[in-house]
C-alpha cells in the first residue's frame, strides 16, 4: 500500500451535494442583493468554508452578510439534502473495499460537523464514519486552501503527512493538500481536469481509486 491514510473530501467526493448547495448559495446571495450565478458560486466557493463567502462578499462590495446568513443557508441546504441528496457513484464500493482491506481512512471537509453528519445520515454513509473519522474546518482556524484541516486530520489519525493521500474535487482542496505536503488525487466528475493541475493524479470515477492506492 502506497499510503497509510486516505483522507476524503466530503462534498462532491462522498456525497453529491455540490449542485444542490451551490444552486442554493447562488440564489440566496442573489436574493440578498449580491447577484451570483451557479457557475460563479462553483468558481468562488466550491470546497471552501463559509467564512470565504463572508470574506469575498465584503471584499467585493464593502457590505457584510446578515448575522443569520449561515443559519438560514444551512437550513435550506439541510432541507434539500433530506429531499434529494445521494451518495456519489462508487463511494459505497470504495468505502467497503477500504474497510475490508483494513486501510485507514477519514473525511476532512470544509463543511460543518452538522452538515457532514446530516449528509451521511441521509445517504447511509454514516455506517462508515464514526466520530473519530470526521474532521471539519470548524476544528481548525483556517479552512482550505490553508493546510490546517488536512494536517489536523493526519495528526489525529496518527499518520505523517507524507504517508497520506487526499481525494479532492476542488482547486482549493488540491491547494490545501499540496500545502500540507500530501499527495492528492483530483476527482474530475464536476471539476475540469485543467483546474486540478496541482493534483498528483486525476480520476474521473471513484472506482479508479483502488488501483491508484497500490
Amino acid at each position: 500500500m502506497r499510503y497509510d491514510l486516505v483522507i476524503f473530501d466530503n462534498d462532491g467526493v462522498l456525497v453529491d451535494s455540490e449542485p444542490l448547495s451551490n444552486t442554493l448559495l447562488a440564489a440566496y446571495l442573489t436574493e440578498l442583493g449580491h447577484p451570483t450565478s451557479y457557475e460563479e458560486s462553483l468558481r468562488d466557493y466550491m470546497g471552501a468554508a463559509m467564512h470565504r463567502v463572508h470574506d469575498l462578499v465584503q471584499e467585493r462590495t464593502g457590505q457584510r452578510l446578515p448575522d443569520d446568513f449561515d443559519e438560514v443557508f444551512h437550513g435550506r441546504v439541510f432541507a434539500a439534502f433530506e429531499r434529494e441528496l445521494e451518495p456519489v457513484a462508487g463511494a459505497v464500493d470504495i468505502l467497503e473495499k477500504l474497510t475490508a482491506d483494513g486501510v485507514p481512512y477519514c473525511v476532512a471537509s470544509s463543511g460543518s460537523h452538522e452538515r457532514i453528519r446530516v449528509g451521511h445520515r441521509k445517504t447511509g454513509l454514516d455506517r462508515w464514519f464514526e466520530d473519530g473519522r470526521i474532521f471539519s474546518s470548524q476544528d481548525v482556524g483556517r479552512g482550505k486552501p490553508a493546510p490546517d484541516l488536512f494536517l489536523h486530520a493526519a495528526e489525529r489519525m496518527g499518520v505523517p503527512p507524507k504517508r497520506c493521500v487526499v481525494v479532492e474535487d476542488s482547486p482549493l482542496g488540491v491547494q490545501a493538500a499540496n500545502a500540507a505536503g500530501m499527495d492528492v488525487f483530483g476527482y474530475t466528475a464536476m471539476t475540469p481536469a485543467a483546474k486540478l493541475t496541482g493534483a498528483t493524479q486525476l480520476l474521473s470515477d471513484l472506482a479508479e481509486l483502488a488501483d491508484l492506492l497500490v
